[in-house]
């Protein structure tokens, strides 16, 4: 191949993508130019762009087009190589029509990564369907201030539950032949106070332990093909340029074969953003060097500016040769070098491709099974924090739905759903997906119940004008239902989602007073927040009857909600983050040292108001006759325990087991505790269960004083929990021997073994 030919299957183009166009990336319209394809296909091209996602486009006629854009491809170029087309999927294709599933806090909400796996696989055979090839899903990165704007995108706040439930959903993803992309690497989740791109100020041992701990998982267990750079830099150094990273620790230490791909002007931001580069090519050549193989979304750097600097001897061409081998090993893999390579996809097989008119509708993004799958996600993680007693409803005469969520069809996307990253620039297009309000859902669960709704405010004016009308209603019901929340958006359109960062934790706009407001009339006040972040409810947490918290619960999301404040549905949903006291007191996640925790050192208590894995069910159980097989292990041994849960109440549920580890003592600071380890245990009225839990010594380890990860001697702490905040059993355990040395090829996980109810004592 000619260096032309080689620079262009390392760049991707944004087809419909311009500077008129909606802004969906950071500094789109300043970054978007006039690409002449005709010119450059000759080369060939490595990526096509978002070919659904861009703009409303039937399926079908997507597809179809596609299929036309690849034929033209691979005529233009020599060696007829297809382009690979890459879209959105965090919270499912995000294209016109297809199933809006609920948003990655609300996978981890579930702590069910066999679930989250098959919502995966089949966001990944729909997207095969149609053409597409790479999946730009899912987010590892570990909340650690939720003022972030993209904690909605994240799984949560602890390295643990965001490592096993991404390597679920890669694993599903990849099971259907898309590639996933693991984002954002690393560490962007922990810039300086929680502001979008902001840098990142980490040293080394959280970095290690807390940051990498996901993409390490995902990377040896889920079959992952590519990874994206993250936008921030650590202690002065970019993502994007730095070699250590995505050369040495990803490639060389934890042997990762695929592409690592751009986020969106990820290179061209070294020149405009991080000023380490003066020039274009500098920028291309520093990501190449670092192990950047595809420049997206569309060609800036990897274009002219490199081929320049190749031919001036300023990047070595057997950068590029490196960067081409991965990608077209990838599109190898994928049979796109096939000789009988065809680019009609499934969803087309037996269609009459001469006509446009005769595939439009053929092609279905969102059947009941979908539809199914997303209803079992939004059920299982929606969290009940509170309740006095108020719920479930029953059936209550009069129910007002009060607040600026109550009918806003829109109120349970997040920010990277295609009606709220696409659709908000095409007014007037329908959503093509069904998305009852609140109020209906509401409606539908309580046949016969008076209905009375009104918004009260917006999700973030300040016009405190619509409270009487509210108060009135809140007083002339038997129940209220406060529905507050959040709107998603992106770079400031709503008050979550990218680059919409919060000054702090409380509830956006006047919702606070609102719901201070309807909590004094005295009528009981269920809380109902569809959000994308935790909020701090101040004191109406203790005021409110019960409060009902979802992230995003997409477009099963309200009967969801419904199905809970009816008790048809029982809540076994567990906090992913931390839901803080007060507002103005950061950081709130629970995986911390003793000094960041309430001192007498300090006159600000951080004490979550509802602490991570907290959930309340309408049943209840009862953890006991704890039994410690092993309770001394060398530093590679292993600890076994035992214990049984019962469910004393009267109505099937499900308990989430959490197993926390405690050091005590340890050669470096280490958090207080940390998750180690889950379990879903579904248990009907009366019924009981053992479970069986091993514990390789591995998982004590952690990064000692000389950077190295080691498991040490001495005693720790097991607790057997239903929340980090509610230990049920504890079982104090010694590691003997001396300290030793553990890499990436450690042991990951605990085992658990959860005996059928009624043969607990099998």
């Amino acid at each position: 191949m000619a260096v032309e030919e080689k620079v262009a299957q390392l760049f991707g183009v944004w087809v419909g993508a311009s500077r008129e166009g909606g802004e969906v990336a950071p500094h789109q319209h300043d970054m978007e130019e006039a690409v002449d394809l005709d010119g450059l296909l000759p080369n060939g091209l490595g990526q096509l762009t978002r070919p659904f996602g861009t703009a409303p486009v039937d399926p079908a006629i997507g597809a179809l087009s596609l299929l036309r854009t690849q034929e033209r491809i691979t005529r233009a170029n020599r060696f007829a190589i297809p382009a690979l087309a890459h879209e959105e999927c965090l919270a499912g294709f995000a294209t016109w029509g297809a199933t809006a599933y609920p948003v990655p806090l609300s996978w981890g909400a579930t702590f069910d990564p066999a679930l989250i796996r098959e919502m995966a696989g089949a966001i990944g055979r729909d997207m095969r369907s149609v053409g597409v090839h790479q999946g730009l899903a899912p987010v590892l990165d570990v909340v650690r201030d939720a003022r972030w704007g993209r904690v909605e995108e994240t799984i949560g706040e602890d390295p643990y539950l965001v490592g096993t439930i991404a390597t679920a959903y890669i694993q599903g993803l990849e099971s259907a032949g898309i590639v996933a992309t693991l984002k954002h690497f690393a560490g962007y989740s922990a810039s300086v106070a929680g502001r979008n791109l902001a840098p990142v100020a980490m040293g080394p041992r959280e970095r290690a332990d807390v940051i990498l701990l996901p993409f390490e998982m995902a990377v040896r267990e889920s079959g992952a093909r590519s990874v994206m750079h993250a936008y921030t830099d650590t202690d002065g150094m970019p993502a994007v340029a730095d070699e250590w990273l995505l050369t040495g620790l990803l490639r060389d230490t934890w042997g990762f074969g695929g592409t690592v791909v751009a986020d969106y002007f990820g290179i061209a931001f070294l020149k405009t953003l991080h000023g380490m580069a003066g020039t274009w090519a500098e920028a291309a050549g520093a990501a190449l060097v670092a192990g950047v193989d595809v420049e997206l979304p569309t060609v800036k750097t990897f274009g002219g500016p490199l081929l320049d600097a190749i031919a001036a001897g300023q990047v070595p061409e057997a950068l590029i040769d490196r960067a081409l081998r991965r990608v077209l090993v990838q599109k190898a893999q994928l049979g796109l070098l096939d000789p009988d390579w065809s680019p009609v996809p499934s969803g087309l097989a037996g269609a009459d491709l001469s006509d446009p008119e005769a595939v439009r509708g053929s092609v279905d993004l969102d059947p009941p099974a979908n539809r199914e799958i997303a209803r079992r996600i939004a059920e299982r993680a929606i969290v009940l924090l509170s309740n006095d007693g108020t719920l479930p409803l029953g059936r209550p005469g009069k129910i007002a739905i009060i607040g600026p969520n109550a009918n806003d069809p829109l109120a349970v996307l997040g920010c990277y759903s295609f009606p709220q990253h696409v659709l908000v620039h095409h007014p007037g297009v329908p959503t093509r997906i069904g998305l009852p309000t609140l109020r209906e859902a509401l409606a539908a669960e309580f046949p016969g119940t008076e209905i009375v709704t009104a918004p009260g405010t917006t999700v973030d004016g300040l016009d405190t004008g619509g409270f009487p009308e509210a108060v009135e209603l809140a007083r002339g019901a038997d129940v209220v239902v406060a529905a507050l929340g959040d709107r998603a958006g992106l770079f400031g359109r709503g008050t979550s989602g990218e680059g919409c960062d919060a000054e702090s934790t409380a509830l956006p706009g006047v919702q606070q007073g609102l719901l201070d407001a309807l909590i004094g009339t005295g009528t009981p006040v269920v809380t109902t927040l569809l959000a994308g972040r935790p909020y701090a409810l101040g004191d109406a947490a203790g005021g409110s009857a019960a409060i009902v918290q979802s992230f995003f619960p997409g477009q099963e999301g309200t009967s969801a909600i419904a199905g809970v404040l009816s008790g048809r549905v029982n809540p076994s949903g567990r906090l992913p983050v931390s839901v803080p006291r007060r507002p103005g007191v950061h950081p709130s996640t629970y995986l911390s040292a003793r000094l960041a925790q309430v001192s007498e050192v300090s006159n600000i208590d951080p004490t979550p108001a509802f602490g991570f894995g907290h959930g309340l069910s309408y049943t209840t159980f009862e953890w006991s006759d704890l039994e410690v097989a092993d309770s001394e292990a060398g530093t590679d041994g292993e600890l076994r325990l035992a214990f049984t849960i019962r469910n004393t109440g009267d109505r099937e549920g499900a308990e989430i087991v959490q197993l926390y580890l405690h050091d005590p003592v340890a050669s470096v600071v280490r958090p207080t505790q940390r998750l180690i380890g889950y379990a879903r245990v579904p248990l009907g009225p009366g019924q009981a269960s053992r479970v069986r839990v091993t514990v390789p010594a591995d998982l004590a380890s952690f990064t000692g004083r000389e950077g190295r990860r080691i498991v040490e001697p001495g005693e720790l702490e097991l607790r057997l929990s239903a929340s980090s905040t509610d230990p049920r059993l504890a079982a104090t355990v010694t590691l003997t021997g001396p300290v030793r040395h553990v890499d990436h090829t450690r042991r990951l996980h605990a085992a658990f073994a959860v005996s059928v109810p009624g043969d607990e004592d099998a």
